[in-house]
């Protein structure tokens, strides 16, 4: 379920998590399409049947770029922020690709709130810090942190909706 917050509320929830996505499954198909948008076509994703007999996982795995792609829709599954006209993805300060994700698995993100901080021009530079799990295996698959900016929707006066500034 998505948790909803308002953007005044960021600041002091930092430190928490946010919310837990639902699960996405990485199918062979979805690899197929990334690896074709990419150009990243390496047989241990692309040729089940090579990456069967011959990777050291036994099946092939899903490129990492492609659960780091998810996350955008990890976070807006666990999280949505009220209040908010714009998002802007800025960046990421550290990813590690911890361990491999068999196509066919299901992951999902845990979304941690790492920083908060007001900007200019009604922007505020939002850290969250997501660990991706796979469905039924230990450890991690993926942690990242990643900073985006929410944009604060404007809040027009009543009878002033459509004035423009």
């Amino acid at each position: 379920m998505t948790r909803v917050v308002r953007l005044d509320e960021l600041p002091g929830l930092v430190g928490q998590e946010l919310g837990v996505s639902r699960w996405h499954e990485l199918t062979q198909a979805t690899v197929d399409q990334f690896a074709a948008a990419t150009g990243d076509h390496q047989w241990i994703h692309v040729d089940p049947r090579r990456a069967a007999a011959e990777s050291p996982w036994g099946a092939p795995v899903a490129h990492g770029l492609l659960t780091l792609g998810l996350l955008p829709s990890m976070i807006t599954d666990a999280v949505t922020v009220d209040g908010v006209d714009v998002i802007v993805n800025k960046g990421f300060d550290k990813v590690r690709l911890a361990n491999p994700v068999l196509v066919g698995a299901r992951v999902r993100g845990a979304v941690r709130l790492a920083s908060a901080r007001q900007r200019p021009r009604g922007f505020h530079e939002v850290g969250l810090t997501v660990t991706v799990e796979v469905d039924g295996q230990p450890g991690t698959a993926l942690k990242a942190e990643t900073i985006f900016l929410y944009h604060q929707a404007a809040v027009l006066a009543p009878g002033c909706e459509g004035a423009h500034a």
